[in-house]
């Protein structure tokens, strides 16, 4: 098996994580590979450095929080690899695997793991007579910074579905509905279903409430507000400006990530003791 490693060395303990990991790989006669930037962080153990080797790989384990596994999902899809979670950050939702159970990596060389597909959502930004798509796994945010209100309207198939003023607007997809669209008051939404799910973020009505699409529905997005300071952007990533000339069109993306299971790392069961478990950790 020929295993690629994604670490975020920026975590607390992605670096013990990693040698564990090599470790572990090495004694089950594995092969390693990392991108050649970590040589001084595992020069000393079995592993092959150079990224070109991704595109041969069987699976990509990325040692991190759920932002690291967003990032080695997106870089792995280019080959149609799948995505193995290591969570050695706070939360970890997406993680299969936690510091603690890495001896369950046995059951990648065995055979003996999953692979569950997640949909992802494309989003095209039309501008000035141009457009430029992009995607995401978890969500797509749009909204104004410093708290300031905006005014959109969200059309379904063309048709108005929210017209609304709030500092923004959360679209994710069932594997995100855990992350910012939670915390905006969206529902959990159990990660195989297919649906793309709106939610606003502080909305300046009594009655504004999350909506759930039909993954079919094709979702228009457009704003008049005041100036030029709002924004979108996708998993976290970068801001791309969103004047009210523009149109943001949101849909069911054809692509799918592949997230390997492999640690009995149930959703109600993550659910349970991850979300509950941080309320916990800061009382504490």
């Amino acid at each position: 098996m020929k295993v690629f490693l994604y670490p975020n060395f920026s975590k607390k303990n992605a670096l013990g994580c990693a040698i564990s990991v090599c470790d572990i790989l090495s004694a089950l006669g594995a092969e390693i590979f990392a991108d050649e930037k970590y040589t001084s962080e595992l020069g000393g153990k079995s592993v092959v450095f150079g990224k070109e080797n991704l595109a041969s790989s069987d699976i990509v384990i990325a040692i991190g929080g759920d932002g690291t596994i967003l990032r080695a999902a997106k870089y792995a899809s280019v080959y149609d690899i799948p995505v193995l979670g290591v969570n050695s950050g706070r939360l970890g939702f997406m993680a299969s695997l936690e510091i603690d159970n890495l001896d369950r990596l046995s059951c990648l060389v065995s055979g003996d793991y999953s692979v569950e597909e997640r949909m992802t959502l494309s989003l095209l930004h039309r501008t000035a007579g141009a457009e430029k798509e992009y995607y995401a796994l978890n969500d797509i945010v749009i909204s104004r910074p410093y708290s300031k209100l905006g005014d959109f309207t969200v059309r379904a198939d063309g048709k108005v579905a929210s017209v609304l003023r709030a500092d923004g607007l959360v679209f994710s997809t069932p594997t995100g509905s855990t992350a910012y669209s939670l915390s905006a008051g969206g529902p959990i939404i159990e990660p195989d279903m297919e649906c793309i799910e709106f939610t606003p973020i502080c909305s300046h009505s009594l009655f504004s409430r999350t909506i759930l699409f039909s993954p079919e529905r094709k979702i228009s997005v457009k704003h008049n507000s005041d100036g030029e300071d709002i924004y979108f952007c996708t998993d976290g990533g970068e801001r791309i400006e969103f004047s009210s000339d523009d149109e943001i069109i949101i849909e069911k993306s054809e692509k799918k990530i592949k997230l390997v299971e492999i640690g009995g790392n149930k959703f109600f069961d993550s659910v349970n003791n991850k979300l509950m478990q941080s309320i916990k950790g800061e009382r504490e």
